[in-house]
């Protein structure tokens, strides 16, 4: 059983890199890695990257001089733990685990109104995005970590409110977090493909130009040991000044 990213570990000291184009590691050890993925960076070369030359993947088989197994993807605009191997059998495993729903993922997410319920569930099919229209069970669960009224106006109001989120998926559906929040009419903000255009833009007014989705953390079970690993990545300074919009924002790591 991977370990529950609620636990309150002793998370080691992240590494700086000194390299522009390296990529923060949280976690490194003879088998695997995390890294902090940074908003607006492709994970890899798809059929999404029109004409993009700049890849993750790329830079950490530079920046680890070696070969690297990505276990899964962040959208390019989102940011956080990102989860890889450095050889197949540790691949496999980690791939069983993702497959079998025991890698924990939790995402902090800034939404558009203040959900109904502190925690619920979105239970809507999903299809496999472009050239994949067949529709798979899809299952995110939210819970509410704060909320925030702001003094500008929106359709109807003269003030607009806003929420925290963290979202856990339970399955891992194509842009699943950004979709269930359009689902249930509390998009996502800097979202452009899901989300409300008048709420973006008010969002770009006061400095904050990319997408509020950010892969906090991460529970799995390591495949060497056994030892269950929780992994956190702090929010960048773009999404820092998103949260000083809430009263009391969670502890965010940041110094």
């Amino acid at each position: 059983m991977a370990a529950s990213v609620t636990a309150s570990p002793s998370f080691p000291r992240t590494r700086e890199p000194t390299d522009p184009l390296a990529l923060r590691v949280l976690h490194q050890d003879d088998c695997l890695a995390v890294i902090d993925k940074p908003a607006g960076l492709m994970v890899h070369d798809s059929a999404l990257a029109r004409g993009e030359s700049d890849f993750v993947v790329d830079r950490l088989r530079q920046q680890f001089g070696r070969q690297v197994f990505l276990v899964h993807r962040l959208d390019r605009a989102t940011s956080g733990c990102l989860l890889l191997a450095f050889d197949r059998d540790t691949a496999g495993a980690l791939g069983r685990q993702l497959m079998a729903g025991t890698i924990d993922k939790r995402y902090w997410a800034v939404c558009r109104g203040w959900p109904a319920e502190d925690a619920f569930e979105v239970d809507h099919p999903l299809d496999g995005g472009p050239g994949k229209p067949e529709k798979k069970p899809a299952v995110t669960r939210f819970r509410v970590l704060a909320r925030t009224e702001c003094d500008w106006p929106s359709t109807g109001f003269e003030t607009s409110r806003y929420a925290l989120v963290e979202a856990q998926p339970l399955t891992g559906r194509f842009r699943q977090i950004r979709r269930h929040l359009k689902h249930a009419s509390h998009h996502l903000i800097g979202d452009t493909s899901h989300g409300d255009g008048r709420h973006n833009r008010a969002f770009r007014m006061i400095g904050v130009h990319r997408m509020l989705l950010h892969a906090r953390a991460l529970g799995f079970e390591h495949p060497g040991d056994g030892r269950p690993m929780v992994v956190e990545a702090p929010p960048d300074g773009p999404f820092g000044k998103a949260l000083d919009l809430f009263d009391q924002p969670p502890r965010t790591g940041r110094d």
